[in-house]
């Protein structure tokens, strides 16, 4: 499937497509130092968040895609060298508004969860 979205994001900072389907979508990002917060290599929640909407626009995958509401959980701390995966999931559609479920995991322990809205 090709990627309708966000052409030029940075993938360096949201991450790289692994898996794209209708409505799905997994990536990974691997957080470099540059997003650490602090000497121990905690990793800003913000690079988390980019991670999580980079997967949920593509789940979407449409060029104008925005996001509406993000109700999100950080849930676990995430250091600088975790790989971490996203997977986004459609869950419900109605007319132009897409509920999309999405959740990280480092070492198949999940760190982040959250529920977007889209239009």
């Amino acid at each position: 499937m090709e990627i309708n979205t966000h052409a030029k994001i940075d993938r360096e900072l949201c991450g790289t497509p692994l898996e794209l389907k209708e409505g799905f979508a997994r990536v990974r990002l691997i957080p470099n130092v540059s997003m650490a917060a602090d000497e121990q290599g905690l990793v800003h929640g913000g690079f988390i968040f980019g991670l999580a909407d980079y997967a949920v626009m593509l789940a979407v995958n449409e060029p104008t895609v925005v996001l509406a509401k993000a109700m999100v959980q950080f849930l676990k701390p995430v250091t600088v060298g975790d790989i971490l995966i996203a997977k986004a999931k459609l869950t419900n559609q109605d007319k132009n508004k897409v509920n999309i479920e999405v959740k990280v995991s480092k070492n198949a322990e999940i760190v982040f969860s959250g529920n977007f809205l889209y239009v």
